[in-house]
């Protein structure tokens, strides 16, 4: 597969949508549709976006080590609630630790005591998009308050393996807290 060059298509709020063009090893052409954050995508080392991450996932245990913070949140992409750990972007300036922890006090009221490991890079949604994330894992406390964010219904609680083991079962999660807490419960 080779790289031709990519086509902007349609600029966003917070995305823009791009064609990006290859040539297979048939020699044929490939058009790929894909979202980036990058509002001004243009050469082959901007797709592979890693000047740095575009967002935090927040992946925290309570202080005994026996729950995980779940938030469940409306996704206006899926028309329904579906859980997932708390993340959001990384605004121009901070630092991924900054924003996790500005993201998890928005969202759950909650602060991070202690990160044990970043893991790095990975991308949200590698099927049609280019974004970035740092993705962290610790220790969080404190007392749940409601979202900082008008724009955001979340609903967040710290859940015993035996809860999760339930919700994976029946319950819509995005894939990464999905995978996690499979893991986890079976660990």
């Amino acid at each position: 597969m080779e790289f031709q060059y990519i086509e902007k298509k349609e600029q966003g709020n917070f995305i823009t949508r791009y064609d990006v063009h290859y040539k297979m090893m048939d020699g044929n052409e490939k058009v790929y549709e894909m979202i980036s954050r990058n509002p001004d995508l243009k050469t082959f080392d901007q797709l592979q976006n890693m000047e740095g991450e575009d967002a935090v996932a927040i992946i925290m245990h309570d202080e005994t080590g026996e729950k995980i913070l779940i938030n469940r949140e409306f996704r206006m992409a899926t028309g329904r609630w579906v859980y997932n750990f708390p993340a959001g972007l990384i605004d121009e300036g901070e630092t991924p630790e900054v924003a996790a922890k500005r993201e998890l006090k928005e969202e759950t009221g909650l602060d991070i005591l202690r990160i044990d490991k970043w893991w790095g890079p990975c991308y949200s949604a590698i099927g049609f998009s280019n974004e970035r994330n740092a993705c962290c894992v610790g220790v969080a406390g404190g007392t749940f308050s409601e979202s900082t964010s008008c724009q955001e219904e979340i609903h967040c609680a710290w859940y015993t393996k035996a809860e999760i083991k339930e919700l994976l079962e029946k319950e819509p999660f995005a894939v990464r807290t999905q995978a996690y807490c499979y893991c986890w419960i079976n660990s």
